[in-house]
């Protein structure tokens, strides 16, 4: 009986004692590789997968979270050396989006969207710079015959190239935001990504008004 008691006081013990560890861990403190193991499904440096997988609809109560794809004609980035065409020996790098996943939660009517981007950077010929800045589009569009773009916003990451000459990147868009849409329209919902070189030039100032 004594041991008995006793082997039930150390269980006890060593229950509350994990129930204390488990409750000083704030929820609030999730590191980046847990967001990519949610929006993945796995660590955020698992090699990349040679084609997306494909895109799955995601249902939080009414809230349709769309699939996501590559637009057409933006799954690649290549860069050339100065005045060249990347192409042959004249290619500098070349970037490919690999993997993709996405996550929604709704909040007063508006959307915020968790785009996952996973891909890759590999050297050329012509040798590719220290860094490189990849720069990435996502955009939620109405799909249909005249497709309409709802919300679109720029991002950029910074790939550091090391001697392998294939170094793979990530990127989270995480505040991509857009209204609740009527009726059965969420169905018609595509998030779009892809490369945009044009989101690494500086945006002109606006022009200013002349004095009356």
């Amino acid at each position: 009986m004594g041991d008995n008691r006793l082997l039930r006081v150390a269980i006890a013990a060593a229950v509350a004692g994990g129930l204390a560890c488990t409750m000083a861990t704030p929820a609030s403190a999730q590191s980046l590789t847990d967001r990519f193991k949610s929006l993945f499904g796995g660590k955020s440096d698992e090699p990349a997968t040679d084609a997306p997988a494909a895109p799955v609809p995601q249902d939080t109560g009414d809230l349709t979270c769309p699939p996501v794809t590559v637009r057409s004609g933006a799954s690649t980035y290549a860069v050339a050396a100065p005045g060249k065409q990347p192409v042959g020996n004249d290619l500098r790098f070349q970037a490919t989006i690999s993997k993709m996943a996405r996550e929604c939660s709704l909040n007063g009517g508006v959307i915020t969207a968790r785009i996952g981007i996973q891909g890759r950077v590999i050297a050329g010929p012509a040798g590719a710079p220290a860094s490189v800045q990849v720069p990435i589009r996502v955009a939620v569009v109405h799909g249909g015959i005249s497709e309409k773009t709802i919300a679109t916003k720029a991002y950029q990451t910074t790939v550091n190239m090391t001697e392998s000459g294939s170094e793979p990147f990530t990127l989270v868009a995480e505040d991509l935001t857009y209204p609740v849409p009527p009726g059965a329209d969420g169905d018609r919902y595509i998030f779009y990504i892809g490369f945009d070189p044009q989101a690494l030039k500086p945006e002109r100032p606006a022009p200013k008004r002349k004095k009356q």
